[in-house]
């Protein structure tokens, strides 16, 4: 009888076994959730909602060199001469903004990005400029430029446009060098320059209006939390306003212990910081650099890779400072020409 029971016992336990296996069997497949894709950034490619809206590559080596190629730094140029007596070294050079054949070999729009020097005394040779224009800022010292039949002083903070086709000279008027940071500025065919050379003096030019309605904007700031900035040359639609292809160019304070926003540029965009005053650190991607006077950068204007200038200097020393330029001419074909 015990034998009986116990048979009776394994046939149900065997029964209810299989009848387990075959609803598990009929069951759907369960995989897990995709996870969400991360949501595009906001139109003006300048704010986002939160940091995982940020796209970021899935691996990165731990030290990623690629970014040098978007750093240049007078220092590691050989000098060449302008004008027969200025002597000259790059900065910045032609090249690709995406993909830079040579460190610093970034821009497509403007010419070049020098640090040239006048020695005291010294005069450069009558020059009449074609296919280009000079936009020239002045670091140190005390100068002349004369053109057209007319002369002004030139000093520390000024900003100086030639024109193309006017013929102008530089004379040194000061104890020491003059030394100041050149870009080239290329012309194309029915651009009219202005007829004369013009001068603008940094000191007494107002910071640019701050914007209303924006958050985390510092005091004085126009713009990206803590870019406090003076306006000198630009192109703006129709109206000749002396740059032919560069978009603008300014300068940028950033205060101590203060960030301007991280953002992306998309392809197109051309923008250059140049540090000119005092020492900062360059937020590009997933790693910094430090950056001094005469050393400059362009951000890789492929729509992911975010920067940032950071002022990490003690409150209440100076603010550091930039010499900007920038020109959008949308989408660009770059990627086109690989």
């Amino acid at each position: 009888m015990r034998k009986i029971q116990t048979s009776r016992k394994l046939r149900a336990l065997f029964s209810a076994a299989a009848a387990l296996i075959s609803l598990t069997a009929a069951l759907p497949a369960q995989t897990p959730a995709s996870p969400a894709a991360p949501k595009p950034p906001a139109p003006k490619m300048n704010s986002y909602d939160s940091p995982r809206d940020i796209v970021y590559p899935d691996k990165l080596a731990p030290t990623d060199t690629r970014l040098n190629f978007y750093f240049g730094d007078w220092r590691d140029s050989l000098p060449r001469t302008l004008f027969g007596t200025l002597v000259v070294r790059d900065i910045l050079t032609p090249g690709d903004n995406l993909t830079p054949p040579t460190p610093g070999a970034v821009l497509e729009q403007a010419k070049y990005l020098s640090y040239a020097t006048l020695g005291a005394g010294e005069r450069t040779l009558p020059t009449t400029l074609k296919g280009e224009q000079l936009f020239l800022y002045v670091e140190q010292g005390e100068a002349e430029v004369s053109g057209g039949g007319k002369s002004a002083p030139l000093h520390k903070g000024s900003a100086l446009l030639v024109p193309e086709g006017l013929e102008f000279t530089l004379r040194n008027t000061g104890s020491g060098a003059l030394n100041a940071y050149l870009i080239g500025d290329p012309t194309f065919p029915g651009f009219k320059p202005l007829d004369h050379f013009a001068v603008m003096q940094e000191s007494p030019r107002k910071p640019s209006n701050t914007p209303s309605g924006i958050p985390f904007v510092s005091d004085g700031a126009q713009g990206h939390w803590a870019h406090i900035t003076h306006g000198f040359f630009n192109r703006r639609g129709n109206s000749n306003l002396g740059l032919a292809s560069v978009g603008s160019i300014i300068t940028v304070e950033i205060q101590p212990m203060t960030i301007g926003e991280p953002h992306p540029h998309l392809p197109g965009k051309e923008e250059v910081w140049c540090q000119i005053e005092g020492n900062s650190v360059a937020f590009v991607g997933p790693q910094l650099r430090m950056q001094h006077p005469g050393q400059a950068y362009i951000l890789r204007p492929d729509g992911l890779t975010t920067h940032s200038n950071l002022n990490v200097n003690e409150p209440g020393t100076e603010p550091v400072k930039f010499l900007w330029f920038s020109t959008n001419t949308g989408l660009s074909d770059a990627p086109a020409k690989k």
